[in-house]
């Protein structure tokens, strides 16, 4: 039996898993009102967000969790998460810092969970697939444990395309020789501009602001208008 072709450093998994923490953290914090969490609260959040990714590629890829196999991933996630509480407040009028976080972390995830189906000898459709789930898993099951309608959360960031598109160019380049490790670097570069990009000059899918209005109606009890 081949032995896989690339292994994620811990240090790397743990850098993910990390950043992964102090967004959900800064995340959840920034909430007021019915939705305001406690410490344990925020905290609960930024391990989810931390952790998410790795479980559900590992879940994908019938492993073993990874993240159960060391004390280090529950320990980073949660002391980065205590971080992210303690730096919410000066943070939190810099909203740069939590959209790049975020693009870092879900191109992390995301390059990840492709290099590791690659590995396993999985082709490039169900490769990407697995990456894809993997970069946005940690950010679904943040918004579930919020009761967020995890849809409408990602209205003007192209989440999912900007995991999809990085995770397609690292599968890409790794069909045409291009070593693992140098792919997944070029993925995770991809998958973070895309998303920066798309928030920065607000790009989204039509069904995404479609949703929004309707919630945006909801919410005030007003018609929403809607553009040609």
């Amino acid at each position: 039996m081949n032995e896989p072709l690339f292994i994620i450093p811990l240090w790397a998994d743990l850098t993910a898993v990390a950043l992964g923490g102090i967004q959900g953290a800064l995340f959840a914090s920034g909430f007021v009102g019915q939705r305001r969490l406690d410490l344990l609260g925020v905290a609960i959040i930024g391990v989810v967000m931390g952790m998410g990714g790795g479980i559900i590629r590992d879940l994908l890829l019938n492993q073993p969790l990874s993240t159960l196999q060391s004390n280090w991933y529950l320990l980073t996630a949660t002391g980065a998460a205590l971080l992210g509480m303690l730096l919410a407040a000066p943070l939190r009028r810099l909203n740069g810092i939590i959209v790049g976080l975020d693009a870092i972390v879900i191109g992390l995830f995301g390059a990840f969970g492709t290099t590791k189906a690659l590995a396993l000898g999985l082709p490039l459709v169900p490769a990407v697939f697995v990456g894809v789930c993997a970069a946005v898993g940690g950010g679904i099951l943040r918004d579930v444990f919020m009761g967020l309608p995890v849809a409408i959360m990602h209205v003007g960031s192209l989440y999912a395309v900007a995991a999809a598109a990085g995770c397609l160019v690292l599968a890409a380049s790794n069909a045409f020789g291009v070593p693992l490790n140098v792919a997944a670097t070029i993925g995770v570069v991809v998958t973070a501009v895309i998303r920066v990009l798309a928030v920065v000059f607000d790009l989204s899918l039509p069904e995404q602001r479609m949703l929004y209005r309707q919630k945006v109606a909801a919410e005030t009890g007003t018609l929403p208008i809607v553009k040609p």
